[in-house]
C-alpha cells in the first residue's frame, strides 16, 4: 500500500473575525489594499472588490492545488494596548469565492513571517480567542 500524502487541513486553526487593512503586494510589485475578515494562525481571510481580484486572481478562479498565487501581506495587529505591530507575511492565495456583485473573498495562507510576525498573530488570536464569549 502506497502511503498517502497528507492534505493540508485549512480549517484546522480556529478563527477571529477581525476588520482591519491589509495590503497585499503580488511579485510583480503592484499592490493593494483590502479588509481583513478573520484571521487565525495560519492565514488570513480578506475582503475585496472587483478590480482587486482581476489585478490579484487571474481568471477569476480559485487557484488549483500546487498553483498557488504568492503574495506578501501587511498589516497591523495590537500587541499591546494601544500599541500596533506591524506584521509582514509571505503567503499564497489558496481561496476566492465571490459572495456579492462587487465583493468577494480571498483566503491567504501564510508561508513565512517577518522577524516576530507568527508571535504577534499567535498572541493576537490567543488573547481574542480568550476573551470571546463562550
Amino acid at each position: 500500500m502506497k502511503p498517502v500524502a497528507a492534505k493540508p487541513n485549512l480549517r484546522n486553526q480556529q478563527r477571529v473575525d477581525v476588520s482591519t487593512e491589509v495590503r497585499i503586494e503580488k511579485t510583480d510589485g503592484s499592490c493593494f489594499t483590502c479588509k481583513i475578515s478573520n484571521i487565525s494562525r495560519t492565514g488570513i481571510m480578506i475582503l475585496c472588490d472587483q478590480e482587486a481580484i482581476r489585478a490579484l486572481v487571474p481568471g477569476q478562479k480559485t487557484p488549483a492545488p500546487g498553483n498557488w498565487i504568492s503574495v506578501t501581506t501587511t498589516f497591523s495587529v495590537p500587541v499591546v494596548a494601544q500599541q500596533p505591530v506591524s506584521v509582514i507575511a509571505a503567503g499564497n492565495i489558496v481561496h476566492m469565492r465571490r459572495i456579492a456583485r462587487d465583493q468577494f473573498q480571498i483566503g491567504i495562507q501564510f508561508a513565512e513571517f517577518d522577524g516576530n510576525g507568527f508571535e504577534y498573530i499567535n498572541n493576537y488570536v490567543s488573547k481574542l480567542l480568550s476573551s470571546a464569549p463562550h
